[in-house]
């Protein structure tokens, strides 16, 4: 049974097909990856073909190998393991999946249709991505149901803890993240700075790029004229933030569209923040509808007391979503928030105990978000 990729590492090519070579150099320069080159599977602590290095260039211990077609017959016999994938250029060859089989490929890649599935492949070897980070999005029920208050808290509470954290504004509408973080002057990039994003974008090229306030890395949008960001650059840097791992928070608008679309297919998890009122609560139904064609798990987070008999429980049955907590309205908050004290900085708040609270279940399960 093969198993998990290597980590680390520089990728290995084998192939002898000089034009098949310098294609795979090609998309290992434009990936930043520096990989060794071998006509054949390398013997243990033997010299690479390329650069004369030893030891981390064998078939087992490279994070990826490539494997041209020409070479498929020469490494049959290698032990099986993960991350291993068949190179070729002939898109008629009928035998080209057989051969994949008994080498234990994980993918056929076909140049040049497969050029950016493994310059994204490549990419992820040079980044080290492993686990992805647990990406929650943060979403209002109605109109002053406190979600960017909450999405704040969320990411300040999770820095803390130690976790690596970027909080996404994903309302061009809003009054920024930047803003609730008392750092709408602080240098680094904002969301139109990615409105010509391509493909994809480097994970630590991204996060070294934007504003750190208060030990948490925030994108948001500025106080220019509006710039719309097309869904593809979007889906590029949602994807780029999430790749090293720890935690992801999206505060998220009321309206579904095509980019809001984008973010939400990436996500684990969505709290809705509903008031304890029946008005509220008919209002976050809709919005639940829209929310619930794209995201996989929506539950419900009761903001304040609930008057006339409607618990908490009630209201996520109302919704047909299940409860994530209820967080009491925290005496003050407003006010400090005016002074720059981000939301979730008081840790004996009901607002961070509720985030502690969160986090402890939510990263402590490895398997995912818990029920």
């Amino acid at each position: 049974m093969a198993g998990s990729v290597p980590g680390g590492g520089r990728p290995l090519i084998i192939t002898e097909d000089p034009l098949l070579l310098d294609d795979l150099l090609r998309l290992c320069a434009a990936a930043g990856a520096e990989p060794h080159v071998h006509h054949a599977v390398p013997e243990p602590g033997g010299a690479a073909a390329a650069g004369g290095e030893t030891g981390s260039t064998g078939w087992e211990s490279a994070p990826l190998v490539l494997v041209g077609d020409d070479a498929a017959r020469r490494v049959r016999g290698a032990p099986r393991r993960a991350g291993v994938f068949l190179v070729g250029r002939d898109l008629d060859d009928p035998h080209v999946w057989q051969r994949a089989v008994e080498i234990g490929a994980e993918e056929v890649l076909r140049l040049p249709d497969a050029e950016s599935r493994l310059v994204d492949r490549l990419a992820d070897v040079v980044e080290g991505a492993g686990r992805p980070a647990l990406a929650v999005g943060v979403i209002g029920g109605s109109g002053g149901a406190g979600a960017s208050t909450l999405a704040c808290a969320l990411a300040v509470r999770a820095a803390r803890a130690g976790e690596r954290t970027i909080l996404i504004d994903g309302d061009p509408l809003g009054g920024g993240m930047d803003v609730l973080l008392g750092g709408e002057s602080a240098e680094g990039l904002r969301w139109p700075d990615f409105a010509a994003s391509r493909g994809r974008v480097g994970a630590g090229a991204l996060e070294e790029s934007l504003p750190e306030l208060h030990d948490l890395r925030v994108l948001s949008w500025d106080r220019g004229d509006r710039v719309v960001v097309p869904p593809a650059a979007i889906r590029s840097v949602v994807a780029a933030a999430r790749r090293r791992g720890g935690v992801v928070v999206v505060d998220l608008p009321r309206r579904v569209d095509e980019a809001v679309a984008e973010v939400l297919a990436q996500l684990d998890l969505v709290l809705m923040v509903v008031p304890g009122e029946l008005r509220s609560v008919a209002a976050a139904g809709r919005v639940a509808a829209g929310v619930r064609m794209v995201a996989r798990d929506v539950r419900v987070v009761v903001r304040g007391r609930c008057p006339g008999g409607l618990d908490p429980e009630s209201v996520a049955g109302l919704l047909g979503a299940p409860l994530a907590g209820e967080v009491p309205v925290e005496v003050g908050l407003p006010g400090r928030v005016a002074e720059g004290e981000p939301p979730g900085t008081q840790r004996r708040g009901a607002l961070a105990r509720f985030c502690d609270g969160f986090w402890q279940r939510a990263l402590g399960s490895a398997q995912g978000v818990p029920a």
